[in-house]
């Protein structure tokens, strides 16, 4: 069979779906439907969104409502290994708010007694580097002021990227810190 053959219809060319769909109902008298418009962001309603920004999705257990509550129990009495996944998951949230790293080995021990693979996989990657991990979880250190700069110097870096040479990326950098 030789290349550039083509057996049947051809494909039509230079005329989009829309255009299509539009003129067929032109045709046949068919009104076509006004595009939804997206809500703005001021419709959107004030009480969904929470009082703090760690609230806007997923509130803490302790401060759900009746309701709330009541569906939460509900889904985790229906699945066992959700329970099971959920209790750990609160126990590593407590290590991590009283920076009590050292009790991070008796966490693990529990986790893989129980067969819930995908903890096991987290388990597994926070065993390549432990000391950190511990370190992490018991100083009181952090690293977010120089992971915050090395941020902003990266947004830098694409803003400026094609426009300019290095002596005005460096002006911006030392301007911005």
């Amino acid at each position: 069979m030789e290349r550039g053959l083509h057996h049947g219809p051809r494909p039509v060319r230079g005329a989009p779906r829309a255009r299509i769909r539009r003129r067929r109902e032109r045709r046949q008298g068919v009104r076509a439907k006004a595009p939804r418009s997206l809500p703005s962001r001021r419709s959107a309603p004030q009480e969904s969104l929470g009082a703090g920004r760690d609230q806007l999705d997923h509130p803490h257990p302790d401060r759900l409502d009746d309701d709330q509550a009541q569906q939460l129990k509900a889904v985790l009495a229906r699945c066992p290994e959700l329970e099971q996944t959920a209790q750990h998951i609160r126990a590593f949230a407590e290590l991590m708010n009283n920076r009590e790293g050292r009790h991070l080995g008796q966490w693990i021990d529990r986790v893989q007694a129980d067969d819930l693979p995908a903890l096991h996989s987290f388990v597994n990657g926070l065993g390549q580097d432990l000391d950190a991990v511990v370190a992490g979880l018991s100083l009181r250190y952090s690293s977010g002021a120089v992971e915050g700069h090395n941020n902003k110097i990266k947004m830098l870096k694409r803003q400026m990227f094609g426009r300019a040479n290095f002596d005005l990326l460096r002006k911006r950098v030392l301007l911005a810190a």
